[in-house]
């Protein structure tokens, strides 16, 4: 196996791990949209997302920069709303 073919299959593993785990966050944020559609609440919730964003900045150690990381998570975190919804 050349060097590239062994980081690209990091990357598939890597890859599938990561859906999982973005899949476990989206069933999470599905049971929390329920919880807030019995009680009333709004779905969204722009200063648990601003401290989601900025826990997940704090706790960066890179390769990527916060700004990337951010754009990341600001996705993960739109999706999942868009479940809590449903």
């Amino acid at each position: 196996m050349t060097d590239i073919a062994k980081w690209r299959s990091s990357i598939d593993e890597i890859d599938e791990k990561l859906l999982k785990l973005v899949n476990e966050r989206a069933a999470c944020a599905v049971e929390i949209g329920k919880i807030k559609t019995k009680q009333g609440i709004e779905i969204y919730n722009p200063d648990r997302e601003r401290s989601i964003i900025e826990h997940i900045r704090s706790i960066n150690k890179g390769p990527l920069d916060n700004d990337a990381v951010e754009r990341v998570f600001g996705i993960i975190i739109e999706v999942c709303r868009k479940s809590e919804e449903m």
